[in-house]
């Protein structure tokens, strides 16, 4: 005979007030995804008249060979951080959308998929702020190994 436990039996009811939470919270997620998207494309639009300034401010003050590719190094890093941060607004847009449609139609399956995004959303927040931790600490590190060495 098989035992079931206390947490497998456990169902979980949301009541009028967390559903007016959950409500709420999609209205904003669906508006700060759609702002994120604005300020990716700002970003995008910005790589791209970044390269040409950054190029010729380069060439005018006579930076030497690279000055001129500074731009183009500009630009890249501009397109880096929009693509990095696309990820995080995405799911966050799934999110807000999945639980705006699963409280109009009633759906459970398209609550559980928001939720899911927004389990998507924040692990990739988490991932991306360890590796910017750990980034820091390099530097932070190598900074001091280099004062040490450079004395």
């Amino acid at each position: 005979m098989e035992e079931t436990s206390v947490f497998e039996k456990f169902e979980l009811q949301l009541d009028q007030t967390a559903k007016g939470f959950l409500k709420e919270i999609a209205k904003w997620a669906y508006f700060l995804s759609i702002l994120g998207f604005v300020f990716i494309g700002l970003m995008v639009v910005i790589a791209v008249f970044a390269g040409s300034i950054f190029s010729s401010m380069g060439a005018m003050a006579q930076m030497g060979a690279l000055g001129g590719s500074f731009g183009a190094i500009m630009s890249a890093f501009y397109i880096f951080i929009a693509a990095l941060y696309f990820f995080p607004v995405y799911y966050l847009n799934k999110f807000a959308t999945n639980a705006k449609r699963a409280f109009k139609d009633s759906d459970t399956e398209a609550l559980t998929t928001s939720f899911g995004y927004l389990k998507s959303h924040y692990k990739f927040i988490g991932i991306m702020m360890l590796s910017v931790l750990v980034l820091y600490a390099l530097i932070f590190v190598f900074g001091i190994l280099g004062a040490l060495l450079g004395r």
